[in-house]
């Protein structure tokens, strides 16, 4: 595929986004109930007149009786859209509207995105004012220099709740957080460095008043922009934002000043910085080149100048992404959560040392497991955490809770900011945002992973979004020309042979390898030289087996057609061993408030108690590979002994030999479902329940009954099931069903890209 061609691909791809299913990325839902004429009598008239009587004698309430509480704006008038410059308020709404999601996945804020045709800052600042009945918070967003500045400081001057410009001060947060450990590093203070920095506009000046914040002299920073250096007298290109960082020197142009630096700090553009400029700074140079896409010099040319460098980019493909998500969900769920009036200097500061703090600390166990074969260790090249680490939620936004209450701006002081954090951490993961890790995970390692059924559209299509998003290699078994005829009438421009590799079943190389290989290991099993060359002229799943048996491929995907246990019977006999053998079927379903996992759906149509207690154990397994600690529920048509059933007799041993030895989960059988979910129905019926909370993971007794919980929760509770999950085979091999999507045979994918340590 070219690269005009793939340009292509990605704009299409990308509009169809937005397109589909419906336009948008946002929509609106109700929260309570409307079923009936009672319900509709306190939603509006004339219950209604009660919550607004309440807010009238106290508007504080508003936030008790309505969603402002959790509200944020997300306004901009479209003069500074990303790189696109002054693009207009309308064609900066998609912009806003993933804004909006982001608030929405990382931190479970609702916003509005409003965007206004509005160019002068005054009369922009009014308007933005006007909303404060409605919002909790207000988000300035892609607002042009220097009419921010004067947007901001006239709404934080009128308005009595949080103002926050991202741009500037999202990007001066993470800065600031990736500075403090550079420091660490280098053994450097901030009060000793000199900084040499490009780009006089929003986020630049916001950069550099943190540095000064954070103990950065003042006389220590130089700031260059398009007209070289901001010196005293200097008449081209000045705001009063650059001016206030005016030297009194005769030095002009980015290398005269550069000679010396400790820290370059870029917002500007592509290839500012030359390579003799980094051989001018000072011994271990720190350089945040955070122009995007492109920065203003490339990781590795600084390498070559200066190998003991410290380098942050704006790139995902990097270490160190100086990133703003790291930020604005977190300091925004702090602000909403106390009532803070405003998003101070002591609640900006507690943001950076929360998200230093968490960098330098020790990897969870958790965290560990969904990035396995990164390094995650506090050094040059982890300066700042992922914006995935889950702890982000819990860390960011109970430190400027924190602050917010010890500044005084906090309307609404919490009683126990512990029990908030760990609030904060339990419901981190209800959200689709869970396959993130595993996708992070993958990207640590290029796993060759073999799909048997590669003439399916949907692998096709999950191969071609695999080339453009992961690093993973995709193997396609099948025909080379029905392949090729399938990707071009799926408008795919991904060809065999060119953009990823293809096994032919009718004329391969390796076939008298893998038929030999197949046959040595079933010639005892009846299976004749004659069978095995049929079987691996014919049968795509043993050919995929084979490939990883012989270290062709790191794991297999089989499935999308075809009966389970069929596939599972091929790829037992090549792939099983001693250690490695069939446990289970686990499927993750993403549901509207979180994952939940099921178990046994495939596997063991009626397991014995010790096949029921070894899927338990795998269960745990991979549940952490997402970063979930395991809560299972044992369940059964019994409860807690009341029957004499086969199920109930089969979990209540299950639970004997769990109890035999000490384990690191919480488990707890045998139930109902609705026992399992309800903690308080659970509480009264086994009050010295080992669960606590709701269960994430169901293991039942037969398949009948996983299966079919799996299927209502797809068909009927809009649950996104990711899976099946083989458990024991050491993920060298997956069977899906033939009702995954291509999208779920991408999710599987990443599943299978993870280097795998203790997984199996």
């Amino acid at each position: 595929m070219s690269s005009d061609e793939r340009n292509e691909s990605l704009r299409r791809a990308a509009l169809q986004y937005h397109e589909f299913p419906k336009p948008g990325k946002l929509e609106i839902r109700a929260t309570k109930p409307m079923a009936n004429g009672r319900d509709l009598a306190r939603a509006y008239s004339p219950g209604v007149a009660e919550a607004c009587l309440e807010i009238k004698e106290d508007p504080r309430t508003s936030t008790r009786y309505t969603a402002r509480g959790n509200l944020v704006a997300v306004v901009s008038n479209g003069t500074a859209v990303l790189g696109l410059g002054n693009i207009g308020a309308a064609a900066s709404k998609p912009v806003m509207e993933g804004k909006a999601v982001l608030f929405k996945k990382f931190a479970n804020i609702d916003c509005f995105d409003i965007e206004v045709n509005e160019n002068d800052p005054e009369k922009l600042a009014d308007i933005v004012c006007s909303l404060e009945p409605t919002f909790g918070a207000i988000n300035l967003e892609d607002i042009k220099a220097p009419d921010c500045f004067i947007v901001e400081q006239l709404c934080r001057e009128r308005m009595n709740i949080p103002v926050f410009h991202d741009d500037q001060h999202g990007t001066a947060i993470v800065v600031g957080a990736a500075a403090t450990n550079a420091l660490k590093v280098t053994d450097k203070k901030f009060e000793d460095i000199k900084v040499v920095s490009t780009g006089g506009g929003a986020a630049g000046i916001a950069c550099l008043n943190m540095l000064l914040k954070l103990g950065v002299k003042r006389e220590n920073v130089w700031l260059c922009d398009i007209a070289g250096l901001v010196y005293e007298g200097r008449e081209e290109e000045m705001t009063p934002q650059k001016a206030a960082y005016a030297q009194k020197s005769d030095l002009r142009t980015l290398d005269d000043v550069i000679e010396g630096a400790d820290l370059f700090l870029g917002l500007s553009g592509p290839g500012v910085l030359k390579p003799e400029m980094v051989a001018k700074m000072s011994p271990q140079p720190i350089i945040f080149a955070l122009a995007n896409p492109t920065p203003e010099i490339m990781p590795d040319v600084v390498k070559k100048i200066a190998p003991d460098a410290i380098i942050a980019t704006g790139r995902s493909d990097y270490p160190n992404q100086v990133n703003n998500v790291l930020c604005f969900p977190f300091i925004f769920r702090g602000a909403l959560d106390v009532g803070a009036t405003e998003i101070n200097d002591s609640m900006q500061i507690a943001c950076i040392e929360g998200i230093a703090a968490l960098a330098r600390a020790t990897t969870s166990a958790e965290a560990a497991a969904a990035y396995q074969d990164e390094r995650m260790t506090f050094g040059p090249d982890y300066l700042i955490p992922k914006p995935f680490d889950p702890r982000l939620m819990g860390v960011v936004a109970s430190a400027v809770a924190g602050a917010a209450m010890e500044s005084g701006v906090a309307a609404r002081p919490l009683n126990d900011l512990k029990a908030y954090k760990d609030g904060l951490d339990h419901s981190v993961f209800k959200s689709a945002l869970i396959m993130r890790p595993v996708f992070q995970a993958a990207a640590q390692a290029e796993r060759r992973i073999a799909f048997a059924e590669g003439e399916d559209e949907r692998v096709l299509r999950a191969a071609h979004a695999m080339i453009e998003e992961t690093t993973d290699k995709p193997i396609l078994i099948g025909r080379p020309e029905v392949v090729a005829m399938r990707a071009e009438r799926a408008g795919l421009k991904i060809r065999p042979g060119v953009d990823f590799e293809i096994v032919n079943p009718e004329s391969d190389s390796r076939y008298k390898q893998y038929w030999q290989a197949y046959h040595n290991r079933m010639s005892r099993r009846g299976v004749t030289p004659d069978l095995a060359k049929a079987i691996l002229r014919t049968n795509t799943t043993a050919i995929g087996a084979i490939m990883v048996h012989e270290g062709h491929a790191d794991s297999m995907i089989c499935g999308t057609f075809g009966q389970y246990l069929w596939h599972l019977n091929y790829v037992t006999q090549i792939l099983g061993t001693k250690e490695l053998h069939p446990v289970g079927a686990l499927s993750l379903m993403i549901l509207e408030d979180g994952p939940l996992f099921i178990a046994d759906t495939h596997v063991h149509t009626e397991p014995t108690p010790e096949q029921i207690a070894e899927t338990v154990i795998a269960t745990a397994r991979h549940i952490r590979r997402f970063g979930v600690e395991p809560n299972i529920a044992l369940c059964s048509h019994s409860e807690f002994g009341n029957l004499n059933c086969m199920s109930g007799r089969n979990m209540r041993e299950a639970l004997a030999i769990l109890d035999s030895e000490p384990r690191d989960f919480a488990y707890e059988g045998e139930m109902h479902i609705d026992s399992a979910l309800t903690p308080d129905l659970r509480d009264r019926k086994f009050p010295h329940s080992r669960l606590e909370g709701p269960a994430n993971a169901l293991v039942f007794a037969i398949a009948d009954a996983s299966s079919g919980v799996r299927n209502i929760l797809k068909s009927k509770g809009g649950g996104l099931e990711v899976g099946p999950i083989l458990m024991g085979m050491g993920n060298r091999a997956h069977i899906v069903t033939p009702s995954i999507t291509s999208r779920g045979l991408l999710n599987m994918s990443a599943i299978a890209g993870t280097p795998v340590t203790h997984y199996g």
